[in-house]
Parts: structure tokens; sequence; C-alpha cells
């Protein structure tokens, strides 16, 4: 079953992704552009097509990949601010936002205890 959490990482590729691509073409954009490894701790890698109208996560669930497929009837996602590079780091919070069409840039954080790395 694919499951998301708040205990995985997710990582976004910014730049616009062929939908065709399946487990192997998405593999590989993993590691030449995000640059983290794909067999490790449940990492989710998200992929949006250009039109930003489809979506896919891709995750190693101890066995093999998993793949969620999503694709908007009408609206799009929105693609969050990034700074240098092909891929950012979401929380599972920003994730769930995303998948629901919330605006990411107008949330507004509120104090929270945060355990320091």
């Amino acid at each position: 079953m694919l499951s998301f959490s708040s205990h995985q990482r997710y990582f976004l590729y910014v730049g616009a992704t062929d939908m065709r691509k399946g487990f192997s073409g998405l593999s590989g954009l993993v590691r030449v552009h995000i640059g983290e490894e794909l067999l490790l701790k449940g990492d989710v890698f998200i992929f949006m097509n250009g039109r930003r109208d489809r979506i896919k996560l891709l995750m190693w669930d101890k066995t093999g990949f998993a793949l969620y497929y999503k694709q908007l009837e009408s609206g799009t996602f929105e693609l969050p601010r990034t700074g240098i590079g092909s891929s950012k780091e979401l929380t599972w919070s920003e994730l769930v936002m995303l998948l629901e069409g919330i605006e990411l840039k107008s949330i507004k954080r509120r104090k929270r205890y945060s355990k320091s790395a």
C-alpha cells in the first residue's frame, strides 16, 4: 500500500517532466538531477508535467518502486518557490497542501517547537 507520513522526506523535481516516464525514467531523473539515494528511507520524489495538471510521486517501499499518479480535471498544481538547483525538499504538510490545491505562498506558519538537529 502506498502511504505517506511526516517521517518521510519529499523531494520535488522543479523541471517539467514527461508523464510518459515510468519507474526507470523517473528514477533516472532522481539520480541525475536530485542526487538522493533512491532505495533508502522511503523518500518520495515528486514530478509535475509542464502544464502542472499532472503529478507523479515515486517511492521505494523496501520491495520495489511504488508510483502515485494524479491528473486534475481542472486547475493546476502550484510549483513552490525554489532556490538554485533542480529540486526542492518539501515537508509532509506542504505535500498535502500541494495535492489539495492550497496556495503555499499564502500560508503563514505559527511558531512551534522544533528539536534542533
